[in-house]
């Protein structure tokens, strides 16, 4: 059994709905993204032998197939398209590692592309005289007195563990500084230009007298303490440890992956126990990371799972998290990871990568840089790392 290995990582800007990339397709949106992958793992298309994406928002067809096509792979590439809503880009990686580590597969693209702007317009049905009505938030569990909005939900989990308002603020508030920070840095190296982007689109100068100003979404959860929805596509290569090994490819090692289900009508805080279980199972300890992706749907999100996983406050979302950049569902996992693998590929560690998503779901992941000095481990974890 190979482990397996990201070679590339890379994303487009996030743009929020309506603006920039609002005109694309899914597969328009996504090739570019693809190709300079593909390009930066140093692999040919033939060698590809899946494309896993994850996709919430669009019209089914199996967008990861047309994406496939449109970027010219091969037509025997079927294309597999997961719908695990927010954390569904950051558990396609973790099925590829799945597939490279059976050996069914040598090479797999996978992450997520979401187009919040060209999403279809959803109507339900009923069997008798009501006209059909359009809806936004799909079903997420069997009984509507356990399935909130998502901001309600937010505000209860705020309410729950005594979380202010002002706290809130503040996280988003810092969210966006290091966001804007980081844009004068490399961290726009990763973002493929799509349509004329290449930089995201919404970090600003926020403030706590903005922030006060801001319209209430629900309790203490206001547009400036939650992610807006967004455009994007982001994606990883990845491969065996022994086909890397054989081409004279380095590259990030994945450690493992997971998702748990928790209470359904509290999502936010399920990436807890995905963190204490990926941690515990791979003997890596949160001292021992370097770099830590943690969603921000909502600010508050983002604080239960630090607080409640216990990790460094000072590596958590070293440059912005999604408050400054949006919140494209179906890539927004992906966007962790890809960003881990940047900051790694640069300052050899371990990185963590969290996520919640409706429904109750946390998922989480772990990553390794290799330095020149570590050899591939066909060992699926206890690699040491050096730097």
């Amino acid at each position: 059994m190979s482990a397996s290995v990201l070679l590339a990582a890379r994303r487009s800007a996030v743009v929020p709905r309506g603006g920039a990339l609002s005109n694309l397709s899914l597969e328009e949106l996504a090739k570019p993204v693809l190709e300079q992958a593909i390009e930066d793992a140093q692999i040919r298309m033939e060698q590809v032998d899946e494309v896993i994406l994850a996709n919430a928002l669009g019209g089914g067809g199996n967008p990861a197939r047309i994406v496939a096509l449109n970027v010219g792979l091969s037509e025997s590439v079927a294309g597999l398209t997961i719908d695990r809503q927010c954390s569904g880009g950051l558990d396609a990686i973790t099925l590829a590692d799945a597939l490279i580590r059976s050996g069914s597969h040598q090479v797999v693209i996978a992450g997520g592309v979401e187009s919040y702007s060209r999403r279809p317009l959803r109507y339900r049905t009923f069997h008798d005289d009501r006209v059909a009505e359009q809806y936004d938030q799909a079903q997420f569990t069997p009984w509507p007195d356990r399935d909130p909005d998502m901001a309600v939900a937010a505000d209860q989990l705020a309410s729950k563990y005594g979380i202010s308002k002002a706290e809130q603020d503040a996280w988003a508030i810092e969210s966006h500084r290091k966001a804007i920070a980081s844009q004068s840095t490399h961290s726009t190296a990763r973002i493929v230009e799509v349509a004329g982007v290449t930089k995201d689109a919404f970090p600003r100068n926020l403030s706590m007298a903005l922030c006060n100003r801001a319209s209430s979404v629900s309790g203490s959860i206001s547009v400036a303490n939650m992610a807006v929805a967004a455009d994007c596509a982001a994606v990883v290569v990845m491969t065996s440890a022994d086909f890397a090994e054989q081409h004279g490819l380095q590259g990030l090692k994945f450690i493992s992956g997971i998702s748990v289900g928790a209470q359904p009508d509290m999502p936010g805080e399920a990436p807890i126990m995905a963190i204490k279980t990926l941690l515990k199972r791979t003997g890596i300890a949160a001292e021992d990371l370097s770099h830590i992706e943690i969603m921000e749907a909502f600010a508050v999100q983002a604080l239960v799972c630090q607080r409640g996983a216990q990790l460094p406050l000072n590596l958590v979302n070293l440059e912005g998290g999604s408050l400054a950049r949006g919140h494209p569902i179906g890539a927004s996992g992906a966007i962790l990871a890809v960003n881990i693998f940047d900051e790694l590929t640069q300052r050899p560690g371990f990185g963590l990568a969290a996520i919640a998503a409706a429904g109750g779901i946390g998922s989480a992941a772990l990553f390794g840089a290799l330095s020149k000095q570590n050899r591939w481990s066909r060992a699926g974890r206890g690699i040491s790392v050096a730097g």
